[in-house]
Formats: structure tokens, sequence, C-alpha cells
């Protein structure tokens, strides 16, 4: 299988925290980051979101205050979903 990906993966752990308008604020941690997005894990009761929905985010545990991002939800895997960052 040909790996499509624009950017490569990098393991990434840290709590972050989503904010979603409707469905409010989930915490969860990431597997992994690249240029365009960062996969997210999920249990059964965070997934409420659909692709295409766009979601803030912010890592959290810092020392200092990290900027909070705009991602749009691209795909669901069996144990998370992947978020795109989106540029201005």
């Amino acid at each position: 299988m040909e790996n499509k990906r624009e950017s490569p993966r990098t393991p990434f752990k840290v709590r972050i925290r989503i904010d979603h308008p409707q469905h409010g604020k989930m915490l969860v941690h990431t597997r992994d980051i690249s240029d365009t997005g960062v996969f997210v894990i999920l249990d059964d009761a965070q997934n409420l979101l659909q692709i295409g929905e766009v979601v803030s985010g912010q890592v959290q545990d810092l020392p200092i205050e990290a900027p909070v991002v705009q991602m749009e939800v691209v795909r669901f895997e069996a144990k998370g979903m992947g978020l795109r960052f989106q540029r201005d």
C-alpha cells in the first residue's frame, strides 16, 4: 500500500483539550503529529464528532499557555481521529 501522506508523522504524546461549540470540551492524548495535523486517541464516549467538523485545540500541561489552533476532523480509526490544522 502506497503512503500518500503530505508530511511524515512523529510519535508525540501530550494531553490536548479539544473544544466544540455543541459537544463541549474533551481532554484527549495525542498519538502522533505532523506539519499538517495530529492524531488523537478517543474512547467510545468521546466519538461525537463528524468528518468535516471544525474544533479548536490546545496542548495542556506546558510551562506556558499554548496557542489555540483550529483543526478539521478528517478521518476516524478504531482508536481515534485525525485532525488537520487549518491554515490562515
